[in-house]
């Protein structure tokens, strides 16, 4: 079973040694992944701060937020091994840039933040439920669909970074207009369903008794799901927002 998400596969984890003195755990990985969403707040909480008091000097430690998370990340996927640092790191910096990027979405529509942090949870805590009932099954179809669907929304965004380079812009796509509203949900639901994927492969993680630190790796790959997640609704809202003013 391999996740769409690309820090959370398969390979990742039966690239371990079966029967660890010290193996990995499903409460473990939750634990770390609750101590990486208090390490993303706490930054995110300070650059909010900032940007709405209109400090200027917050955008330096937006855009470091932004490139050093890229890189942590990077880093993490090549060096699973690391992750009980990079991991944290990588938080922080999401934080940073989060933080940034929130709070200049709340000086254009008040009150979006609160509204995509909890959507944000509550997906988490469905799809969370959806799995452990088994409602929604991640098999060999869903999980190809899934992957399929993700693949092709990374294609779509970088082939519109490219023509924003050439100053062509996609607003039919990425405008507040219905087919680009369209575009935002459908993303989003992608986004979710690839929670169902990580879960599913964390899962076999542990049961495969991979090592203790990819607890830290399952975290991280969860929160890159997350953090995707968090600003695809967050976008979505500000779509549904501008369409009312």
């Amino acid at each position: 079973m391999n996740s769409s998400n690309p820090t959370l596969s398969v390979k990742a984890f039966s690239e371990s040694v079966a029967g660890n003195d010290q193996p990995m755990t499903l409460q473990g990985a939750v634990n770390k992944c609750a101590i990486l969403l208090a390490l993303v707040c706490v930054p995110g909480f300070f650059i909010w701060q900032k940007v709405l008091s209109g400090s200027a000097s917050a955008t330096p430690w937006v855009w470091g937020g932004v490139i050093t998370g890229f890189v942590l990340c990077l880093i993490t996927c090549l060096k699973r091994e690391w992750s009980p640092v990079t991991a944290p790191l990588y938080a922080v910096a999401e934080g940073l840039a989060l933080g940034g990027i929130s709070a200049m979405y709340e000086t254009q529509f008040n009150g979006i933040v609160m509204q995509a942090v909890l959507l944000t949870v509550g997906t988490l805590l469905a799809m969370l439920a959806l799995y452990t009932m088994r409602i929604i099954q991640p098999t060999q179809k869903f999980m190809l669909g899934v992957f399929a669907a993700t693949a092709g929304i990374a294609l779509t965004y970088i082939i519109g970074m490219v023509l924003r380079l050439f100053g062509i812009e996609m607003g039919f796509l990425f405008g507040n207009g219905l087919f680009g509203i369209g575009f935002s949900i459908v993303v989003v639901i992608v986004a979710a369903l690839n929670l169902i994927m990580d879960f599913a492969t964390i899962e076999q993680g542990a049961q495969n008794r991979a090592p203790k630190y990819m607890e830290w790796y399952a975290a991280f790959g969860l929160l890159v799901t997350l953090v995707w997640l968090y600003l695809e609704i967050l976008r979505l809202l500000s779509k549904l927002a501008s369409r009312r003013d």
